[in-house]
């Protein structure tokens, strides 16, 4: 049975610590207490360690060993356009788990009016929500969680492979993927909101970005999203 992972700020002379509620949540729910094994990881590296102090605001770990990192994996970006929070944070969960390296919050013109002005509230909950399903799926860095753009902004976006999800006529996503991948090579994929894209964004979309489609089924945009996250994952792991 896998180790349970954490993640902490820093790993320093041997130690690292999670603090505040993050330790409250270790030790009254997960029951941590001295003595026991788990891994951590402080963004960079992933270590074996061993709880040398467990109290309601401090969980404190003495590093046994550095594990062995997973390979590198191919980046990839999700633009997601705005909709109703309690979907975007399911959508934030289970990109984090399908490996995303950000996700960007995107104001399209069928964007719900108002929700750009509320992020930055959300912010702080949406960063513990990916912290929750990175230690749940075990993953060596955290997603980076920004800040909205506009959808001009997330046009200019420079990764290798940039493809935006349109249920119109365009191609399916599986004929439009390189042959090869290398790890240093990113991609950039943009998801519209409820009701789709209007005729201008997809004109400003233009050549530089592929669209692509997931089939003739009308899918909601959180479905979307993952549907075609879940595609990259595989066909990265498979061609990387």
């Amino acid at each position: 049975m896998s180790r349970r992972r954490f993640f902490v700020e820093q790993v320093h002379a041997g130690h690292a610590r999670i603090e505040g509620e993050e330790a409250h949540h270790l030790t009254r729910v997960l029951r941590v207490e001295k003595g026991q094994k788990y891994e951590i990881s402080d963004n960079e590296s992933i270590y074996l360690a061993e709880v040398d102090a467990a109290h309601k605001s401090l969980v404190d770990f003495v590093i046994l060993e550095r594990l062995p990192a997973p390979d590198p994996t191919v980046a990839i970006r999700l633009y997601a356009a705005l909709v109703r929070f309690e979907r975007f944070e399911l959508m934030i969960e289970k990109a984090t788990e399908l490996g995303v390296s950000a996700v960007i919050p995107v104001m399209a013109e069928r964007s719900e009016k108002g929700l750009e002005q509320a992020v930055s509230k959300r912010l702080t909950r949406w960063n513990r929500i990916a912290r929750e399903a990175s230690e749940q799926s075990r993953r060596l860095r955290l997603p980076q969680l920004e800040e909205p753009v506009r959808f001009s902004q997330a046009l200019a976006d420079d990764a290798h492979y940039r493809y935006f999800l349109d249920e119109g006529q365009a191609p399916p996503i599986l004929s439009e993927l390189p042959r090869e991948l290398n790890s240093d090579d990113s991609i950039a994929l943009l998801a519209g909101p409820e009701g789709g894209w209007t005729e201008r964004e997809r004109s400003a979309a233009g050549d530089r970005w592929s669209a692509v489609s997931l089939g003739p089924q009308v899918l909601k945009a959180e479905t979307a999203a993952l549907a075609a996250l879940a595609i990259l994952n595989a066909w990265c792991a498979n061609t990387g």
